[in-house]
């Protein structure tokens, strides 16, 4: 008994220190935006300090730091609601139906991840030119849509394979058709699993800062291209930086908190039958 509450002990005690090693890094990035700039500079760091509001009053200033978070909210948003809605049904055909080739299929979804960005960020760049779309959301989006359809599928796809197949075998006793067994068993059964897709694809579209800082030049540039143009070789503007920072992560954080109660449902489900 000593021993097990001990192991119990040591247990929550690795969680809280893996829980303060995460969230370290957001903590100084918020902590600095408030800061000035002695105190950003100061070594040893300063653990305690007056609050300002000086910094976020400079970003608030900068006209092109909203435009580039609505500009994120743009291609994120259509990201995500494009790669549920196209991704969910193809979870759903993969997941309960047998067909030539798809095994082929489910391992180009898997495999598509495989590839490094920056392997494809040159011919992207040259297509995109060639058919007029550098610097449009429209560029982003169907880029985006090419890495986190995958994941939606992948996600959904084990989702919907743990439903009980016997509920579909009901539903179509009562003359429901393909599409109302999908609409009116799967989706509602499955939104833990489309919840976990959509956080994961809108935080990837919302983070991504490579095809972001190669297909844009100024009318579409993303928020973290706004963040990485603050540095220079003359200047590096830390509290800004932070701030901007502060405020890009803050969607993400109020959607994830928004849909967090299908996560931990939606990433479990599946694992074990």
């Amino acid at each position: 008994m000593i021993y097990k509450n001990v192991g119990r002990i040591l247990h929550l005690l690795s969680l809280l220190v893996f829980l303060a090693f995460t969230l370290f890094p957001f903590y100084w990035m918020v902590s600095s935006s408030f800061k000035d700039q002695t105190d950003l500079l100061a070594s040893p760091p300063v653990w305690t300090f007056v609050p300002s509001m000086a910094h976020y009053a400079e970003v608030w200033q900068d006209d092109k730091v909203f435009a580039a978070i609505r500009n994120s909210l743009i291609v994120a948003s259509a990201t995500t609601f494009l790669a549920i809605v196209l991704g969910a049904p193809a979870a759903y055909s993969l997941a309960r139906f047998q067909f030539k080739g798809k095994k082929d299929l489910w391992f180009w979804f898997i495999s598509n991840r495989m590839i490094s960005p920056i392997v494809l960020a040159l011919p992207i760049y040259l297509l995109a030119q060639s058919v007029g779309m550098l610097d449009t959301h429209l560029v982003l989006i169907l880029i985006y849509l090419s890495f986190c359809l995958p994941i939606v599928v992948w996600i959904c796809t084990d989702q919907f394979r743990s439903i009980p197949p016997d509920l579909e075998q009901a539903a179509r006793l009562d003359n429901a058709n393909q599409w109302d067994i999908f609409w009116r068993i799967y989706v509602p059964l499955g939104v833990p699993g489309i919840a976990v897709s959509a956080i994961f694809s809108f935080i990837f579209s919302w983070n991504e800062l490579l095809y972001a800082l190669v297909l844009t030049r100024s009318n579409v540039q993303t928020a973290p291209v706004i963040a990485t143009s603050y540095m220079s070789g003359y200047e590096l503007p830390w509290g800004k930086i932070m701030a901007t920072g502060t405020l890009i992560v803050l969607p993400v954080t109020v959607f994830a908190l928004f849909v967090s109660r299908h996560m931990v449902r939606g990433l479990t489900m599946g694992a074990t039958k």
